[in-house]
């Protein structure tokens, strides 16, 4: 059912120290000392059936290593993953068989042909023998593999080669499927195809991708997260992305010179920066009430224009300006995380 919580990660950290990778297994800490890294620092969210998790951070944030977590390729320094209600650690087997992984470089064995690579990954997620044709014939259909059964994987483009590593992440029809940038190397009508093919897979499954692909995000997903430094410092459904997403700056111009700190002044107005001969005012808003946050962009609208008509700045321009996902994540992931993961994540 939609409410299944299929993932479930509590207070997940994965530290580096020195040269050296943590042993740590669990909570269990390891003694090593101070001198080390946090990749992914404390982050807690979960995942249900039905719903596309999008991914992203700049390169660094601790994406891949989240993700190999989950995947039970890397032991956490600290905190807690269930996989469909087990604890990833304590019942490993069990749970890796819920989950299908595409990594961001694919696992092919590239001097096999496609039909004979994708019935040696049904035959290691335990397929019987009788379903297997069935599997991997599926399988192709889902992939558009169908006629490439026959050719060597090391014959194929490179994004026919993403084709086949998404195929062995879903062969065995996971209940989760986890994939780092699964569209790269794709051409555009191909990416459209292994999105509508996400879409298909996020009505039953659980599905969580990373993308660089800004807009790819918005277009197949309906959550988002993004980590920076190792910590989440968003979390939210893309409804309520998308409200956030809502004006929450003006723009104005004048003729003369404006005196910010008269501006910065202003009920409502939260920062100024400079843009060209611009300056964009970032306005206070409440989530989850667009009304309200309209009347309150129009109130500080009209309070610029009163100040700078008293002024005599000789203001000749002003309007609202929608915020764009890749505004949202430029401002998220160039702020400090310990001070945005309070106010953004759930």
């Amino acid at each position: 059912m939609d409410s299944e919580v299929l993932i479930e990660v509590n207070q997940l950290s994965r530290h580096y120290y020195g040269n050296n990778r943590s042993s740590a297994l669990g909570n269990k800490q390891s003694n090593i000392g101070e001198n080390h890294s946090k990749a992914v620092d404390n982050i807690s969210f979960t995942l249900k059936r039905g719903e596309v998790l999008g991914f992203l951070g700049p390169n660094g944030a601790g994406k891949s290593t989240t993700m190999q977590m989950l995947t039970g390729n890397l032991a956490p320094t600290h905190g807690s993953i269930k996989i469909a209600g087990m604890d990833l650690i304590d019942n490993p087997i069990e749970a890796k068989a819920k989950i299908g992984y595409l990594p961001d470089t694919p696992p092919l064995y590239k001097d096999l042909s496609v039909d004979e690579y994708l019935i040696y990954c049904a035959q290691l997620n335990r397929i019987s023998k009788a379903a297997i044709a069935s599997a991997v014939a599926i399988t192709k259909e889902r992939c558009g593999l169908t006629e490439h059964g026959k050719r060597v994987i090391n014959n194929l483009s490179k994004g026919y080669q993403q084709r086949v590593g998404i195929a062995q992440a879903i062969i065995h029809s996971p209940d989760i499927v986890i994939l780092d940038e699964p569209t790269v190397g794709l051409d555009p009508i191909q990416m459209i195809e292994i999105r509508k093919l996400i879409k298909e897979l996020g009505q039953s499954h659980s599905v969580m991708i990373s993308s660089h692909i800004l807009p790819e995000i918005q277009n197949i997903c309906n959550n988002v997260q993004i980590i920076n430094q190792g910590k989440l410092v968003l979390n939210a459904s893309i409804e309520q992305l998308n409200q956030h997403m809502q004006t929450q700056t003006l723009r104005i111009s004048c003729t003369h010179s404006v005196d910010t700190q008269k501006i910065a002044a202003l009920k409502g107005v939260t920062d100024i920066r400079k843009d060209d001969k611009s300056l964009i005012l970032h306005c206070s808003v409440k989530e989850d009430e667009t009304e309200e946050n309209q009347a309150a962009i129009i109130h500080t609208a009209q309070q610029v224009i009163e100040l700078a008509n008293r002024q005599q700045w000789g203001l000749y321009e002003i309007f609202s300006e929608k915020q764009s996902l890749e505004d949202v994540f430029m401002s998220l992931t160039t702020a400090d995380p310990r001070l945005q993961q309070e106010q953004n994540s759930d």
